[in-house]
């Protein structure tokens, strides 16, 4: 971290950062170099979510009866709910990004708090379905039912787990890192209020919904 010498006021970049760190000319440069750092690292995160939906997309073709008869086990309205809650903690995200601009710590504490809690409750639902399907015998590896899930239903089942699985860390990392900054906002850690921060990790927040925003209709919906 750079001495407190190198610390800049620029009031040309609105409330955002006032802490310019010594290797960037400006504050507008260094909050775009942050941007491209995250908008990089989530293009290989597209990449990796693209990667196994292309290989569930062949397996789809293929084996098309026997993916329906396997996605017929899934529940759609627990599914559509666990979307809705996703939607909304995106709203909060976003609540809590606009908030931290305008140096509104109190509210960007409660909108990160909201966003814990919303992202809490998609995965206890998501830990439910989990353990639904445990004793119903559909967990690959586990304790899957080929007499009961004949043929290529394990594929399904497979790429179930696969995709909600890594969904799911992805959210359980965002949630520990939300839950850090919403303490650092507490305690006035960030020299400009966390603006920048939060809007990364907003960023990082709303990609992970939108893939289960993806996920839903191929998962739930598509083979009904």
């Amino acid at each position: 971290m750079s001495s407190p010498s190198a610390t800049v006021h620029d009031n040309t970049y609105g409330q955002d950062d006032t802490y310019l760190y010594h290797h960037f000319e400006d504050l507008q440069q260094q909050h775009e170099s942050s941007s491209l750092g995250m908008w990089a690292f989530l293009s290989t995160e597209v990449l990796f979510f693209g990667g196994v939906l292309g290989a569930f997309a062949v397996v789809q073709t293929l084996y098309g009866p026997a993916m329906k008869a396997a996605s017929s086990h899934l529940d759609p309205i627990l599914g559509a709910y666990n979307t809705a809650v996703l939607l909304v903690s995106s709203l909060a995200m976003a609540l809590a990004v606009r908030a931290s601009q305008l140096r509104q710590q109190r509210n960007t504490v409660l909108f990160l708090i909201a966003t814990i809690v919303l992202g809490s409750v998609f995965l206890a639902v998501k830990a439910y379905e989990w353990n639904h399907d445990y004793h119903l015998g559909l967990v690959p590896g586990i304790n899957f039912d080929l007499e009961r899930y004949p043929g290529r239903q394990i594929l399904f089942w497979s790429f179930y787990f696969t995709l909600t699985g890594i969904h799911a860390l992805h959210m359980v990392i965002g949630i520990v890192i939300i839950a850090i900054m919403a303490v650092l906002v507490q305690r006035r850690w960030f020299s400009g209020g966390g603006a920048t921060q939060i809007e990364m990790l907003g960023l990082y927040w709303h990609f992970v919904d939108i893939v289960w925003v993806f996920l839903y209709p191929i998962l739930y919906l598509i083979n009904r």
